[in-house]
């Protein structure tokens, strides 16, 4: 058995901006090609017969069926990348064998964790001849032996957005969203998420989600006033 030189990624995900934010993501880990992008449950399963891909980025709300139906069905490993974050969604995305399962909004600190963890593990399973029970045991524990806590702000951070971000959301009177804290401070809508991420796994913000009237939700982010600027 042998490994690609890259591991090839199709990200799947019906909202194109955040495709690309994922796509980003995963181009700027290393030993990672993304080999295209998808917005349907239906797409995805073409592109993944054309493409062949090693790892799928999934997300379950898709506009045709949930991505959870193509578990299984993409012949390609598969991390789940979404805002599902109800038990019964877990609970079958665990079951279907996925990989890992991020709960949006996530940094790219914490999807390159998984990403590597992910490679690791491949490579060590990819060797040819028999694996010892110590060999499974140790690639299992490369997959699953638990990242290192989500760095809150990293590269491509300016402390000083950050703090504008922060300010934003301290003196709104409710939970806003990434596109009305990006209009107001005058940054684009996938830069306030990327901060509001960051600010949310530090503990500083706290994220709800709002159903709106197509049934896909949409990240609220408020203050945490115990935490202070």
């Amino acid at each position: 058995m042998s490994e690609p030189a890259e591991i090839s990624v199709l990200v799947v995900d019906d909202d194109f901006r955040v495709a690309e934010v994922h796509a980003q993501l995963v181009r700027a880990v290393p030993g990672f090609r993304v080999a295209g992008r998808a917005g349907s449950a239906a797409e995805a399963r073409a592109m993944a017969a054309e493409l062949r891909p090693d790892l799928v980025l999934l997300d379950v709300y898709l506009p045709d069926e949930s991505g959870l139906n193509l578990l299984g069905r993409l012949d390609a490993d598969v991390i789940m990348a979404t805002a599902a974050a109800d038990a019964e969604s877990v609970r079958a995305a665990l079951s279907g064998g996925v990989y890992h399962y991020l709960i949006k909004p996530f940094t790219g600190a914490h999807l390159a964790e998984r990403l590597t963890a992910y490679l690791r593990f491949r490579r060590q399973v990819g060797v040819t001849g028999h694996l010892s029970q110590a060999d499974i045991d140790e690639a299992l524990r490369t997959l699953y032996g638990g990242p290192g806590a989500p760095r809150p702000a990293g590269k491509g951070h300016a402390k000083i957005t950050s703090q504008l971000v922060m300010e934003a959301l301290e003196r709104s009177d409710g939970p806003r969203s990434a596109a009305e804290i990006g209009t107001e401070i005058g940054i684009s809508r996938t830069t306030a998420q990327r901060y509001l991420a960051s600010l949310a796994q530090a503990g500083k913000v706290r994220v709800t989600l709002r159903y709106g009237s197509t049934g896909r939700p949409e990240h609220q982010y408020s203050w945490r006033p115990d935490q202070g600027l």
